[in-house]
């Protein structure tokens, strides 16, 4: 078995590589080199466990100080690898962050192993935006979300922009990354 540590540092390697050295996020980089990103392994092995180690999460956002912790990566390697069940519990994230608890403060953003947009084949370039080395639930702030947005009016062209990157890039590029899990 994987230790947290290293599941961490390969996720660390990919959002570094990936999110951050390929620009597809803008915000990534200012949060992660603050030192605001909560990385959480679950130990959850069925989607019911790994829902209550997402409210948890959630709770410790809403509780943390922005400046401290701004956002969570929770990532969950033992449970949800298949991605239709993982897209799946997406619907079921995405209530529990809707809960009247939160007031509406987070979302949540996708990223897994296998990711893959509607109407897409599997090995499609524009899946990879979405894909982590681990099943991974993005808990994002949305007061931060509007800063960030506010900060880049050009928001809506990110998705583009990513694609015309990695199209760019191609497979064998990615590849060079080193940015799954057995590439670490």
């Amino acid at each position: 078995m994987t230790s947290d540590t290293d599941i961490i540092s390969a996720t660390q390697v990919w959002l570094e590589k990936a999110v951050i050295g390929l620009n597809l996020c803008p915000f990534a980089k200012a949060v992660h080199v603050k030192g605001q990103i909560r990385y959480v392994v679950s130990a959850a092995t069925t989607p019911e466990a790994l829902l209550e180690d997402l409210l948890n999460e959630l709770r410790a956002l809403q509780d943390a100080d922005p400046e401290q912790i701004d956002t969570t990566l929770l990532i969950h390697p033992y449970v949800l690898n298949d991605f239709l069940d993982y897209n799946d519990f997406l619907d079921i994230a995405d209530a529990a962050a809707a809960e009247p608890e939160f007031d509406d403060a987070f979302q949540i953003a996708s990223f897994h192993p296998d990711f893959q947009f509607a109407d897409t084949a599997p090995d499609d370039i524009e899946n990879y935006t979405n894909r982590s080395p681990y099943p991974t639930l993005h808990l994002l702030r949305e007061a931060s979300i509007d800063r960030a947005v506010e900060a880049f009016p050009e928001a809506e062209q990110i998705y583009e922009k990513n694609m015309a990157t990695l199209n760019e890039l191609g497979l064998a590029g990615w590849k060079k990354l080193g940015v799954g899990k057995s590439e670490n």
